[in-house]
């Protein structure tokens, strides 16, 4: 959302979102505003003779603007006059200029006024276009209803971007390539998630001359021999194939088999058993048992298991035998093997001969996600069983319950497939191709059964259970929030809801496509600063920068931490890369090159990301993260104003206007001479630049000592780095970390910018006037609450705006009342 608008800084903090009230020098009102005398009044002395009766320049009548109800009917025209004002760009430059306590009068007698405005009007929650799914939460949404393991929509055309988000319901647009990649996608889904025909299990096997223990003097043959009367091990036995090698998993089932025959040395049966060693579960074979295999020790008791004991008949080679044993979903498996068992007292061991020692599975070759979507009640008939599958899967695709007729137009697809022929698994997978296909999966519908009503009435819990899952995890409903809104409890637990779903892994998504988005760090993916002047810079780098600030804003949400910790936690993430970036040592903090003065840290992992407590406030919170450093700045220098625009955007929510028109880059002011310090502070005398230039430079010098990469520096070339700066309004620092002091201060400005962010991402729209009193509502709930997250997505969650709608005719009665 640009605040830049007017509209939700009117009853806020200030109403053209440009001169930052803590910012600008106090100056003093003597008495309450007042939107005759401060407001009209001022257009009377300043304006009229311009904008009025006999004259109007721009096509502007300030005449129109005569009273505190043109403040909404006309807001847009508003938030124009005051930007105007505020910026000094009116009255022009050969006019009388106000004197600062007037224009200070003006914009708070229209702050007053919009307050008065917005507080009488009704409550209007607003109305949000019919939403499309995006490429993130297509690729979540199949996930969990198929478990598909790929993200189909890697092809799909790149989704607009509005208000800062690409989850936008007006830019999300449907276009004739995007409905072919719909279709190829749906059909590519279905073939692998239902397989009509699917594939015999696999076997592998191990041949007797490479089973261990491993003998390189075994004479090649099909068939090796295994005799318990000779003295080396290799020759005497149990023989054992590797457990990895015959895939044996705590997942799957498998057979286990053995094929040989035997040489008897005496008249008792030959009788063997099949074995594993270092299984996690079954019952450990006992001393006893043990006792009666040669060639295995007591030591093994713990980790052996006897499968199953066999006799031998097989006395040739021409007819072996094969003897098997199913094993069912055991994993950490180091060995499995056969071994003999000893002979009555008195007789030579057999001697056995063994062709190979094999496996086949996993036995389900059907993937997981057939048996979960054609999961249903074995007894009942196949109609039943298509109703009871499609009865489920449509109501999770569409997100409410299945109607009757929906069905019904599936189970005849599927009846169709069976009638000409095909197997009844096919007929589902078509099924699954139409609904994937269906607007009613592709668009988040909200049905609403009182379009025209004037008053604003709840969505209902299905479709509040799909707000708030694509909200927090960009995904559908889990089976819980179904549940709930089935029973209609989901508006009663909100709260727990909320909290249970932040601590859910897939909440993961509202940090990477809410959190990168937000602060722009998405740009970093495409960022390339010029490899001489930054050699250390690579791929690895990039994505070690990324996924610092991911982990970092993830511990805020999962940890429920205040928002505030974002300016200065004394915390972050790091690799052995990254780490090496910053001159961090280990996970204590210690400095490279310095006495360590914290014990017990680590050294860092090249692919591993770790925790560590920093020592001081230097790489505290994001505004010193090397991807916010990096891509603030440009590819061959640092750019203190782009780092400064992007606090004042992105942490407070004030940015400044555009630079006007007739002035040229920095580079290319040829006239310009000296540091960059000093280039700045001569192209701050240009007027129309000096207004902004005065916040957002004294702000980005304060990260100086970074460089364009966000590495830490003291020198820029031969010359010392000043990080210190002025704030317009008279407050000092000497760098990052008492700039961070400074910031910390607005905690009201800090968390109404994220409110605002998190509730247009939420909400899938730009925010409006309306919306004033739910984003001064959610900031209250949050200063309540020390400003967690949690207190910040639960405020959002029970907010009008998330919980109700309205017809279409609202707004029109709010303005013409």
């Amino acid at each position: 959302m640009k605040r830049t608008n007017g509209i939700l800084t009117a009853a806020a903090c200030c109403w053209n979102g440009v001169a930052i009230g803590w910012l600008v020098a106090a100056t003093s009102v003597s008495a309450a505003p007042s939107f005759s005398k401060d407001a009209q009044g001022f257009f009377q002395q300043h304006c009229l003779e311009c904008h009025g009766e006999k004259t109007k320049k721009a096509d502007l009548d300030l005449r129109l603007f005569r009273d505190e109800a043109t403040l909404l009917k006309n807001r847009k025209g508003w938030a124009n006059i005051v930007k105007m004002v505020s910026t000094g760009e009116m009255p022009p430059a050969k006019r009388p200029r106000p004197a600062p306590a007037e224009i200070t009068a003006f914009e708070q007698a229209v702050e007053a006024g919009t307050a008065r405005v917005v507080a009488s009007a009704k409550p209007d929650p607003g109305r949000v276009t019919l939403r499309r799914l995006n490429r993130t939460e297509y690729n979540n949404t199949v996930r969990d209803l198929l478990q598909v393991d790929f993200e189909p929509a890697a092809d799909f055309p790149a989704d607009d971007i509005g208000h800062g988000f690409d989850n936008i319901s007006d830019v999300l647009t449907l276009s004739p390539l995007l409905l072919e990649r719909y279709l190829d996608a749906a059909e590519t889904m279905a073939k692998r998630v239902i397989l009509p025909d699917p594939p015999k299990p696999s076997a592998r096997y191990l041949s007797g001359r490479y089973l261990q223990p491993n003998n390189a003097k075994t004479p090649q043959g099909r068939f090796r021999p295994m005799d318990p009367l000779a003295t080396d091990p290799t020759e005497s036995g149990p023989f054992a194939a590797g457990g990895d090698y015959l895939k044996f998993s705590a997942d799957a089932d498998l057979i286990f088999r053995a094929t040989l025959y035997a040489e008897a040395r005496g008249p008792s049966p030959v009788k063997v058993v099949l074995f594993l060693q270092g299984s996690d579960k079954g019952q450990p074979a006992t001393e006893e048992q043990l006792g009666r295999l040669i060639g295995i020790g007591s030591a093994a008791v713990k980790q052996f298991q006897i499968l199953r004991e066999f006799e031998i008949t097989a006395r040739s080679a021409a007819k072996p035998q094969t003897i098997e044993v199913p094993v069912y979903r055991i994993g950490k498996i180091n060995r499995a093997g056969i071994a003999i068992v000893k002979p009555p007292a008195g007789e030579e061991p057999p001697k056995l001969f063994i062709e190979h020692l094999s496996s086949e599975g996993p036995l389900e070759t059907r993937p997981a996600s057939q048996l979960k979507i054609l999961a249903c009640s074995p007894n009942k008939t196949q109609p039943e069983q298509t109703r009871e599958v499609l009865t489920r899967l449509l109501s999770q695709a569409y997100r409410r319950p299945a109607t009757p007729a929906e069905v019904t137009t599936l189970a005849g697809l599927v009846e169709q497939t069976v009638a000409e022929g095909g197997k009844w698994e096919a007929g589902i997978q078509r099924a699954i191709t139409a609904t994937l296909c269906s607007p009613k999966f592709l668009f988040r519908v909200e049905l609403d059964d009182r379009p025209q009503a004037r008053e604003p009435h709840p969505l209902d819990e299905f479709q509040l259970a799909s707000r708030l899952s694509y909200f927090l995890w960009d995904s559908m409903p889990d089976q819980e929030l179904f549940d709930l809104a089935a029973k209609r409890q989901l508006t009663a637990s909100l709260d727990a809801q909320v909290r249970r779903m932040l601590k859910d892994p897939k909440a993961d998504a509202l940090v990477r496509h809410f959190g990168m988005q937000w602060l722009q760090l998405e740009r970093l993916r495409t960022f390339a600063p010029d490899a001489q002047l930054f050699p250390s810079f690579n791929e690895n780098l990039r994505r070690a920068m990324l996924r610092e600030t991911e982990l970092f804003f993830g511990e805020i949400i999962r940890e429920d931490r205040s928002v505030l910790d974002l300016i200065d936690g004394q915390f972050t993430y790091l690799n052995e890369s990254l780490a090496r970036h910053y001159g961090i040592a280990d996970s204590a903090g210690n400095r490279v090159g310095q006495k360590k003065t914290a014990l017990g840290g680590k050294p860092f992992a090249p692919d591993e990301f770790g925790r560590v407590s920093l020592l001081d406030s230097e790489r505290a919170g994001i505004l010193t993260h090397a991807s916010v450093l990096t891509v603030t700045s440009n590819p061959t220098r640092t750019s203190p104003v782009k780092r400064g625009r992007w606090v004042l955007e992105q942490i407070l929510g004030t940015p400044p206007p555009p630079p006007p028109a007739a002035v040229p880059e920095l580079e290319n002011q040829k006239e310009l001479t000296g540091t960059l310090r000093q280039r700045m502070e001569q192209h701050r005398k240009n007027t129309s630049c000096a207004g902004c230039h005065k916040q957002m430079d004294a702000m980005g010098f304060a990260f100086e000592n970074f460089d364009a990469i966000g590495r830490f520096r003291a020198k820029d070339g031969e010359g010392d780095i000043d990080p210190s700066g002025t704030l317009p309004n008279g407050q000092t620092f000497q760098g990052a970390v008492d700039l961070k002091a400074i910031l910390k201060q607005q905690k009201e400005l800090i968390a109404r910018n994220l409110a605002e962010k998190l509730l247009t991402y939420a909400l899938g729209r730009g925010l409006e006037y309306y919306d004033i009193k739910t984003v001064n509502q959610i900031v209250a709930q949050m200063a309540q609450n020390d400003h967690r997250f949690s207190a910040l997505a639960i405020a959002i969650a029970k907010s009008d705006p998330f919980r109700l709608r309205r017809g279409t005719d609202l707004t029109k009665a709010n303005e013409s009342e």
